[in-house]
């Protein structure tokens, strides 16, 4: 089943003389085609403003396209009409610019759609728009690949701002109010309990990623579950090196759950840990009892969007809304063995465990 958020409900603000050319254009539109096929959290980054866009405009279709590894992550989620799947694996070799081009038929089946949203801002994603035979294509100012030759309309948007305001602007701009507070936001995750669930009172870490300079080190790991005492760890997320030895209290789910699992996982610990990756922007959207944490990259620009959730950052645990500039864009290293130590005792505090 699905997690829903309590939603904030909006209005097109169809009274508004003013209102921008966008937005008189949404009134009249019946199809929207989303397009972000990847990666995992900005996905979650753009849910938001695609439910606000749905939440306004209840008859809009709204199909999204999504990389096949993602695609599960939209399915069931009810602002969505249909998932429309990009075999990203497909696309290569020197038969792949004729793969595309069949493919892309999909996009304007059966009818072609009003409006398109490029959310991803790349060549390919502007190339999937032009195919789509839409009327009005939006794209943002910080579009790269020259995917903004495909963009009919640019929606300014300041490149350090977090990824989800980034794509709110797209909200603003099509004459949708937005909520105060980013608690009026709706991240819709799908939720799905494991056939075999962990005992209450668990906590959640989530040590690899794919990007650069991310993971943690298997030591890190083992420091880390050995710190929560006897409270039960469970290792989630996907490939990573291989673990040899963990704690007794330690449980590797390391490649055994799906998306939906993940989620319920989250719901259910009692704390969240996860290096910057697609599953820490999936536990941020779910609650704030979570910690994200960065080496290199910008917590301001890609940490969790929660105010009240946390950022371990160059030896600091902070806040999500109380993380300082000159931090954020520190070019800081992973926790050690002592600081992974001392941030699993932190946790401890935090969930009111012993």
């Amino acid at each position: 089943m699905l997690a829903y958020p309590r939603c904030w409900r909006n209005d097109l603000n169809l009274a508004n003389n003013d209102m921008p050319g966008i937005a008189r254009e949404l009134r009249n539109a019946r199809r929207l085609l989303v397009i972000k096929p990847s990666s995992l959290g900005d996905i979650v980054h753009a849910l938001p403003a695609v439910a606000l866009i749905k939440s306004a405009m209840p008859e809009l279709e709204i199909r999204w396209v999504a990389n096949e590894e993602f695609a599960p992550l939209l399915h069931g989620n009810t602002d969505i009409d249909e998932v429309i799947v990009f075999p990203r694996s497909r696309m290569r070799g020197p038969l792949s610019p004729f793969r595309f081009l069949h493919w892309s038929k999909i996009l304007s089946q059966p009818e072609a759609p009003d409006l398109v949203i490029d959310f991803q801002g790349l060549f390919r994603s502007g190339l999937m728009a032009s195919r789509s035979g839409a009327a009005k294509i939006f794209g943002f100012s910080d579009a790269r690949e020259f995917a903004g030759i495909f963009h009919h309309q640019r929606v300014d948007v300041d490149s350090n701002a977090h990824a989800v305001d980034r794509y709110l602007e797209v909200v603003r701009a099509l004459g949708i109010q937005l909520p105060d507070a980013r608690e009026g936001l709706c991240f819709k995750l799908p939720l799905e309990r494991p056939e075999n669930p962990p005992s209450e009172g668990f906590v959640l870490l989530h040590p690899f990623s794919r990007g650069s300079g991310k993971s943690l080190s298997v030591d890190s790991v083992y420091t880390f579950c050995e710190a929560m005492g006897s409270c039960p760890v469970v290792l989630v997320g996907r490939g990573g090196p291989t673990i040899e030895a963990l704690p007794g209290n330690a449980h590797n789910w390391i490649n055994a759950t799906g998306f939906g699992q993940l989620a319920w996982l989250m719901k259910n610990a009692l704390f969240t840990v996860s290096v910057d990756s697609g599953p820490a922007h999936m536990a941020a959207a779910l609650g704030e009892n979570m910690v994200s944490i960065h080496g290199w990259s910008d917590p301001l620009k890609v940490g969790p969007y929660r105010q009240g959730a946390w950022v371990w950052k160059s030896g600091k645990l902070t806040k999500a809304g109380a993380v300082e500039p000159v931090l954020a864009r520190t070019q800081g290293n992973l926790p050690n063995v002592e600081q992974i130590r001392e941030l699993a005792l932190n946790v401890r505090k935090l969930a009111g465990l012993p």
